[in-house]
């Protein structure tokens, strides 16, 4: 089967996105759905679970449907189903794994199950170009915020953790103080075009000999000096500032892990990295490394399902299909950190 031009649908639930996509061979997107919840979890400033899992049953029936639409396609073309089972919310994830599990079970093909972060890592392929390894990955997102060294395709460690909020969940709750839309991250992003990055110092936190990661003083502070005397600072300024003490971090610590394992190519991955600032640090910083760069297109940064069908290509060519029997998880590691 790992040689086969293989068709895989693949189903996504991990949080509020609803999303199927059908893949072939990995890497040529034939068709990728998502259903947003974002207006519907808007109004309570962020993602309520139960909220979020309801929604899932209503919408991933219709969703897949106009997956295989839209790729031109019979559901009995499709080879295998790749579907989503950690980490995210359990009860968003057990809709998208009882349905991916009913759909193979029907058409009697296999089924793999996917490692959430392993899915935005392999986002970077759907460009067309395979991934260059070693290489390291930075995952930034509302739930996650890991340093990935991929040693060889399928083999990982992680080199860098948060040890407390991730980057996105930093950029929601401050987006939220200041009284931006939710979700937070691309909000502070656009006000920040308008700001001066450098017009408050807020701190950045570095550990002695290690590359993980802590946003929560940041956060602290920040959420302080806007409470104390925010009517003395330019919103945009704010934003910027802010946004630039989580992008600097970042692109220290990956380009330092880069350095370590003299990494082929740098990627960035996850819904941070669709943010602008970051983007721009991480290319320059590429270039002063002489290191080659790649991120995913925006849409494909954020939560889909053609990254879950795309690593699931690589998942059951690796170690075949999963069975019917696996679980979910809300915590799910990729690998151990080193």
């Amino acid at each position: 089967m790992a040689n086969k031009r293989l068709l895989l649908i693949g189903i996504e639930t991990s949080c509020d996105e609803t999303a199927a996509a059908v893949v072939r061979d990995g890497r040529e997107v034939r068709s990728n759905v998502v259903a947003s919840q974002m207006g519907l979890h808007a109004i309570f400033g962020g993602i309520v679970p139960e909220i979020a899992s309801r929604k899932h049953v209503e919408l991933l029936g219709a969703v897949v449907d106009e997956a295989v639409k839209h790729a031109g396609i019979r559901f009995t073309d499709l080879d295998a189903i790749a579907v989503t089972h950690g980490p995210g919310l359990i009860g968003s994830l057990l809709v998208g794994v009882s349905a991916a599990k009913a759909y193979a079970y029907a058409l009697r093909i296999p089924l793999v199950a996917v490692n959430h972060i392993e899915g935005h890592v392999y986002a970077n392929e759907l460009d067309g170009a395979p991934l260059r390894t070693p290489a390291i990955c930075l995952v930034a997102s509302g739930g996650h915020t890991d340093i990935v060294h991929i040693e060889a395709p399928g083999v990982y460690e992680i080199m860098g953790w948060t040890r407390d909020d991730a980057a996105g969940e930093a950029f929601d709750k401050i987006g939220r103080l200041l009284g931006l839309p939710h979700p937070g991250g691309p909000a502070i992003d656009g006000c920040a075009r308008d700001g001066h990055p450098s017009a408050i110092d807020f701190p950045r936190v570095h550990f002695p000999d290690s590359l993980d990661f802590s946003f929560s003083g940041l956060k602290t502070a920040a959420a302080r000096l806007w409470e104390r005397e925010g009517d003395r600072h330019r919103l945009a300024d704010f934003a910027a500032s802010f946004q630039q003490a989580i992008v600097e971090v970042l692109v220290q610590h990956t380009f330092a892990a880069a350095r370590q394992v003299r990494a082929a190519e740098v990627l960035l991955a996850g819904g941070v990295a669709a943010n602008s600032a970051l983007r721009q640090a991480a290319t320059a910083a590429a270039a002063t490394a002489g290191v080659p760069l790649r991120y995913p297109h925006p849409a494909l940064c954020t939560d889909n399902a053609a990254m879950i069908a795309c690593a699931g290509h690589h998942v059951l060519g690796r170690s075949g299909p999963s069975g019917l029997a696996f679980d979910v998880f809300s915590a799910l590691p990729l690998a151990a950190h080193v």
